[in-house]
């Protein structure tokens, strides 16, 4: 607390402890007079230093951070095997890699695409990671179709290969899904027959379900550890994250 803060706290407690007596023989609220006394003596300390408010709105804003933070940290340990371990949910790097961080994202979010080379830089750099990808799509119908075109794409074993080249597009379209899905090599109109598999929409429906459950709202988003990271991060920022993750769950 600041010296400020601790004058007003001293002031008012200071008037409390002298109403003590009158307070004490009666079994009602303080009277009009006694509230209008301790909000005179409050708002002229706050007249002579206004900062208090300022001190007072940063202290309640860190505490709902705090408060927000550990409900997030709570949630993300009741659903860390969903989030972890869905067996309807895709995975590169290391497939039985020790060190696991989830992402959230949409092939249409620029900052999806930009983080894009710094997972595969990840992935390529720690051995024994493996990132498992949350189709989340947010941004409209061409979204949700390119979500559904990768999930599709595991049934052809090609889920990796599809999702790096559709990342590399400038937008996730009809067009574009289809000339992708050509480049490597995927029978298209299977493709198209599996989108609407019922395992596409349990994932899609599943992704959404977790990111409410998260306070998720934006792509791309990590889990690392007990954190939720939002948005572009480089790869050394998501390597830092993850030793210190290690760090604090003893791993190697």
């Amino acid at each position: 607390m600041t010296e400020i803060g601790a004058r007003v706290l001293g002031a008012t407690v200071a008037l409390l402890i002298c109403m003590g007596p009158v307070v004490a023989q009666q079994s009602t609220p303080f009277s009009d007079v006694q509230q209008d006394a301790i909000r005179a003596l409050i708002l002229d300390t706050i007249r002579e230093n206004p900062e208090v408010i300022i001190d007072s709105i940063m202290a309640y804003q860190d505490q709902v951070a705090a408060e927000t933070e550990n409900k997030r940290r709570a949630a993300i340990a009741d659903l860390r095997n969903d989030l972890q371990s869905d067996q309807n949910a895709e995975s590169l790097g290391n497939p039985d890699g020790g060190t696991v961080i989830v992402e959230f994202f949409d092939y249409n979010c620029p900052y999806c695409r930009r983080a894009a080379p710094e997972v595969n830089a990840l992935i390529d750099e720690d051995p024994d990671l493996r990132v498992v990808m949350r189709e989340f799509p947010i941004l409209g119908s061409d979204s949700e179709t390119a979500a559904r075109a990768s999930l599709a794409a595991r049934a052809q074993g090609k889920y990796a290969e599809f999702h790096d080249a559709l990342m590399a597009q400038p937008r996730a379209n009809a067009a574009t899904i289809r000339r992708t899905a050509n480049e490597v090599g995927l029978d298209f109109e299977r493709l198209q027959a599996d989108m609407h598999a019922p395992e596409v929409d349990e994932h899609i429906a599943r992704s959404r379900e977790l990111a409410q459950q998260l306070g998720i709202s934006g792509t791309p988003t990590f889990i690392i550890g007990g954190n939720i990271v939002p948005g572009l991060a480089k790869q050394d920022q998501l390597a830092a994250m993850i030793a210190e993750a290690r760090d604090l769950s003893g791993g190697p």
